[in-house]
Order: structure tokens, then C-alpha cells, then sequence
């Protein structure tokens, strides 16, 4: 039996580049799939707001707010959990604002996100419960996506292995950063032996979250944040295993990476407020100019006739929303009649990027409605119901 019978005849090959020049501005493969996973996670969750009631293009006032403060937030948490890479011995403070070299904590990245995102929320007049449910299965999709990034920079990997999807990894140059070391021959120099993907475990586990939130937040009507908390718990329980596996360095406590430790407590954490919290899922009403029902159709695309509108008219944008019950929506959808607010509590919020519209369909088929709200009813007659109500909520 030779070296070579032992050595597993297949392998998943690793990129040996991952910047690439587009004459002086360097385009990095980590940072595009952050970007494409952004978009994808906008898209998703712009659908499944208009689901819920939440005017056209609310989701790009979410993203100026949530995306900046997501990527500071991820980079906070590196800098804070690895500091000798900046403020030990040899370190180097400056590199702390090095983000495109890599060192982006997925946990600082939800909490900072998570920051802007409800703020946003509130200068929208929307309730950050909805927000977050609504951005629920995007959030993993995203990840998923990035984690590809880590595959064009040949990081993240595990031990040693010989299964038939170990992953070939090529020696980076330290001095040429985003690009292998090369032999005399010119070919890319690979690490000994084979390792396991864990950048790709992650990629499908993520993706098994992100369905599995929209299974069964369809079929058991989530709300209140709970369709949040089910994928924090998704992501935590498979980042737990995940991370056990990984054999770049990383700080530890009891001689457990620390990462093991955030997500056992963030899990427990997400656990408790799914099990406490109660209630239906929520939907809203906008208030003011812009709360007419558009035409309730198996579709996300507004039925506005924009070319009824003059030319350069800025739309009208709410000026809040009502929380409403999904029987008190869809009624809305069908007669255009807002429901009655007698326990009004908060002024609505403000927006200022236009909107031609109230909402998409629900994603529960069957609903149709006028595409004019009732008449005498005036902005301001709505706008005088200003609060928000949590309506028919179980305990």
C-alpha cells in the first residue's frame, strides 16, 4: 500500500484568487458576496412587508440605517474579541479600520444592525416586531451567501479530513493579500492534505434556517418577533457544532472558543422569548395620504397607475401605521374601510422616501379589495387615530 492509495481521488478545489484589479480599484470576492447577500436579504424582506401591510420601498429606508450600523457593529465585535491583532504587542490600532482585509463578527453585525433597523423602524411609524419577523429567512440567506466570501479567501476552515468533499486550501500570501503563493513553476502552492468545509456547512445549514422559517412561520402565523427569535435559534444551534469544528485561532474561555460560548447564550437567550412571547402576527394600516388599499393580487408588484400621475408628483408617503389584526387587514384590502382605533397610544412615525402604494398581496391567496379608501374620510381624519394597537393578541 503506497501514500498515494490513501490520498481521497476526489476534492473540493479552493479559488487561488480573491481580489482581482479593475485598473487601480481592487475588487474583493469577500466583499461582492456581502453586497449580493444584502440585496438578496432586501428583496426578501421587502416582499414580506408588503405582505404585511408596509408601503412600497420601506425596506431601502431600513437598509441606509441597518447595513451601515450592521457592518460596524460586526467589525466593533472583532476588533473587541481579538485585540492583540491591534493593541497587543506588534499590533496595530490602524488595521482596527481595515475592514477590507477581513474580521467581521456576525454577532456585532445583528446587534448593530438590529440598532439601525429600529430606529428606522421608528422614524417610519413601524413596529420593529414587524420589521424584524419580516426579515427573518433573509437574514440567514444573507449569511449563507458571505460565507462564500470566506472560500475565495481560503479561511475558515477545519481539521484534517479524508471525506470525499474535503476542501483543498492554497497558502496565501502574506505579502500579496487575496492572491496564493506560488512555486518556481508558477502554480499555487496548497496546504498538505485536505480539510473540511466548514465555510460551506455553514452556507447549507443557513439555508436550511432560512426554510425553515418560512415553513413554519406560514403554517403557525408568527408574530411579535418570534419568526426573529426561531432563526436566531436555527443559526445559533448550527454555529455551535459549526464553530467546534473550525481550527483558526481564535480566543477562548475554559479552553472553548469563545464563539461557542455567544451562541449557546444568544440560543437560551432566543429560546426563552420564544417560549414567553405570545400573540398573532401583526399587520398595519398606513396612516395619511397614502392609505388607500391598492388592489389585493398574487403579486408584489404595486398596481398603482404611475403614468396617472403627473409628472415629477412626489407620492405620498404615510405618516405612520396602525397595528391592525389579519381579519381587520384584509377587510381593509376588500372595502378600503380603516378599522376603528379607540385605544390610541403613539403619534405616528414619519418617512421621507416616496411611496406609490400601501401593500403588497398576502401570502394567503383569496383576498381582493377597491383601490380607494371610503369616501369622507379625509388624511387627516386618519391621521387623528395616530396609535398603534397590538390587536387581538393572546397572552
Amino acid at each position: 500500500m503506497t501514500l498515494a492509495s490513501l490520498t481521497p481521488q476526489a476534492a473540493l478545489p479552493s479559488p487561488s484568487t480573491a481580489v482581482w484589479q479593475l485598473g487601480p480599484v481592487p475588487i474583493r470576492a469577500y466583499a461582492l458576496c456581502i453586497i449580493v447577500g444584502i440585496v438578496v436579504a432586501c428583496w426578501v424582506t421587502e416582499r414580506r412587508l408588503r405582505q404585511r401591510g408596509v408601503a412600497p420601498g420601506a425596506v431601502l429606508d431600513i437598509a441606509v440605517w441597518a447595513v451601515p450600523a450592521g457592518i460596524i457593529g460586526a467589525r466593533i465585535y472583532h476588533v473587541i474579541t481579538s485585540p492583540e491583532k491591534y493593541f497587543g504587542t506588534g499590533g496595530d490600532p490602524m488595521k482596527a479600520f481595515a475592514i477590507w482585509e477581513g474580521g467581521l463578527g456576525i454577532w456585532g453585525a445583528v446587534a448593530g444592525g438590529a440598532v439601525g433597523a429600529w430606529f428606522a423602524a421608528r422614524q417610519l411609524g413601524i413596529p420593529f416586531s414587524v420589521v424584524a419577523d419580516a426579515l427573518a429567512p433573509g437574514l440567514p440567506l444573507a449569511q449563507a451567501i458571505g460565507r462564500l466570501g470566506n472560500w475565495f479567501n481560503n479561511e475558515l476552515y477545519g481539521g484534517r479530513t479524508t471525506l470525499p468533499w474535503g476542501l483543498e486550501i492554497h497558502r496565501m500570501d502574506p505579502d500579496n493579500p487575496g492572491h496564493a503563493l506560488r512555486d518556481d513553476a508558477g502554480k499555487p502552492i496548497l496546504e498538505p492534505g485536505l480539510y473540511h468545509p466548514t465555510f460551506a456547512y455553514e452556507l447549507l445549514w443557513n439555508v436550511g434556517v432560512a426554510a425553515l422559517v418560512l415553513v413554519l412561520d406560514r403554517k403557525l402565523r408568527l408574530g411579535r418577533g418570534r419568526a426573529f427569535a426561531l432563526y436566531v435559534m436555527g443559526y445559533t444551534a448550527g454555529r455551535f457544532w459549526i464553530e467546534l469544528m473550525r481550527t483558526d485561532e481564535a480566543n477562548t474561555i475554559l479552553g472553548v472558543r469563545l464563539n461557542v460560548w455567544t451562541a449557546g447564550l444568544v440560543f437560551l437567550g432566543a429560546l426563552a422569548y420564544f417560549v414567553r412571547v405570545r400573540g398573532p402576527r401583526e399587520y398595519v394600516i398606513p396612516i395619511g395620504p397614502a392609505a388607500t388599499a391598492e388592489p389585493a393580487v398574487d403579486s408584489d408588484v404595486s398596481q398603482v397607475d404611475l403614468s396617472a400621475r403627473e409628472a415629477g408628483a412626489q407620492a405620498a408617503a404615510p405618516e405612520g401605521y396602525h397595528v391592525v389584526s389579519e381579519e381587520q387587514y384584509r377587510h381593509w384590502r376588500e372595502t378600503g374601510e380603516t378599522p376603528a382605533e379607540p385605544d390610541a397610544e403613539a403619534a405616528p412615525g414619519s418617512v421621507d422616501a416616496p411611496s406609490d402604494g400601501t401593500a403588497g398581496a398576502d401570502d394567503t391567496p383569496g383576498s381582493a379589495g377597491d383601490d380607494a379608501a371610503p369616501a369622507g374620510e379625509t388624511p387627516q381624519d386618519r391621521a387623528g387615530a395616530t396609535g398603534t394597537r397590538a390587536a387581538e393578541r393572546d397572552s
